[in-house]
């Protein structure tokens, strides 16, 4: 029994044929993400620890997480960092089993040193700064791991839903390509914080791009405009091939610009994020799921990063609702959008409802396929928990 099924059509223009649709996506460097990334690493190392020394996860939910910007000189030739970012752990985690206290911070720090190591070339990991707030759970929700079975920790949602657009496929793409280490090896002055926000209006795409440029490899501010006109004519090159023939298009890169200025016209950063002077980070306020921001599709607030693996339904069920609603086009090649709502004590593995919306009308048969897919899904949601602690799913 994985609770009740609905299957309706959808009513309403298809978001491709909408005159207007809005997508955005914040890249590897963007404070939001990097406190996105850093909090699930935390959750994914938190829960590793777990289960290595009690054989199981305990409760944690450490979404509740902030990068707080420092202060920079960046400089033509390269500045320097005059307050470094901090890092502010807070949300919950069991701290103590039988007066064993665990090595909660430590965790943390590992965790972040860990990311950032891993993705940002030009942060000196001993400059940053910890705050640790981070405090043991209540008892009523750590309760919830000890009764037998699955339950929600909460009353929440999910939402997912495929295909995705030409326009949300080009705006993942960018990022895709701008993030990679390829062109990073191409480009070595882009530093890791971009942001893509793509507006189609009718057949008409346009594009704005922010990417802080890192100013060590950037001695003139001749330098900088013409490092910034190559690059954007690569990027230009790169939408050309992802565009559809029937479409217009334009490209802007760090838009803020303004030669007669000088330096300060410029979007020069020391580290290569933002998050460097004054630009804060929080997580829930970056990509969904599926690692975008699409105004014109359902979506669910819920911040997923940093929530528990185990019975946290705002973090599973939207990882669900995008599986299925992959699985179900895949199956009927009919655009469909996913929601699942659960309730708070209830087992994690019969929602509320799962609503089901198609394009398309089905048959019957059609509807029995959905609800197999569904069942299936919901049958197997332990498989999510083992996937995230693996870091084997993609959150954002």
């Amino acid at each position: 029994m994985n609770g009740k099924v609905i299957v309706e059509r959808i009513r309403g223009t298809p978001v491709e044929k909408q005159r207007v649709e809005i997508v955005e996506r914040k890249g590897l460097g963007h404070p939001d993400y990097m406190a996105d990334s850093i909090a699930e690493t935390f959750s994914r190392n938190l829960s590793r620890y777990y289960l290595d020394n009690f054989g199981k996860i305990l409760h944690h939910n450490v979404d509740k997480l902030e990068i707080i910007g420092g202060r920079t000189f960046p400089d033509f030739g390269g500045g320097r960092v005059i307050t470094p970012i901090s890092i502010l752990f807070s949300g919950r985690a069991t701290e103590t089993i039988e007066d064993q206290r665990l090595p909660i911070m430590d965790i943390a720090t590992n965790s972040s040193e860990e990311w950032l190591e891993r993705n940002m070339r030009f942060i000196d990991l001993n400059s940053v700064r910890y705050l640790f707030e981070t405090k043991s759970g209540s008892a009523s929700l750590s309760n919830v791991y000890q009764r037998l079975g699955v339950f929600s920790n909460d009353t929440s949602y999910g939402a997912g839903f495929a295909p995705l657009t030409p326009t949300e496929n080009i705006v993942l793409e960018m990022e895709n390509v701008i993030s990679s280490w390829e062109f990073k090896n191409e480009f070595s002055f882009s530093g890791e914080d971009v942001k893509i926000l793509a507006v189609r209006t009718g057949k008409r795409l346009d594009i704005t791009i922010a990417n802080a440029f890192v100013d060590k490899f950037l001695p003139t501010i001749d330098s900088y405009y013409d490092k910034k006109a190559k690059l954007l004519e690569e990027l230009v090159g790169s939408v050309r091939f992802m565009i559809p023939s029937d479409f217009t298009f334009s490209v802007s890169l760090n838009a803020l610009d303004d030669r007669e200025q000088g330096r300060d016209g410029c979007y020069l950063t020391v580290t290569g994020t933002s998050a460097e002077h004054g630009d804060d980070g929080a997580v829930g306020r970056g990509n969904r799921v599926n690692g975008l921001i699409t105004p014109n599709r359902a979506m669910s607030f819920e911040a997923v990063a940093g929530k528990n693996p185990v019975n946290h339904i705002g973090k599973i069920y939207n990882i669900l609702a995008k599986r299925i609603s992959s699985d179900i086009y895949d199956a009927l090649d009919k655009p469909v959008t996913v929601k699942i709502v659960g309730k708070i004590g209830e087992p994690i593995e019969v929602p509320q409802v799962t609503s089901v919306s198609v394009r398309e009308s089905t048959s019957v048969e059609e509807k029995r396929r959905i609800k197999g897919i569904v069942s299936e899904h919901l049958s197997d949601i332990d498989h999510i928990t083992e996937l995230l602690v693996k870091g084997k799913i993609s959150l954002f």
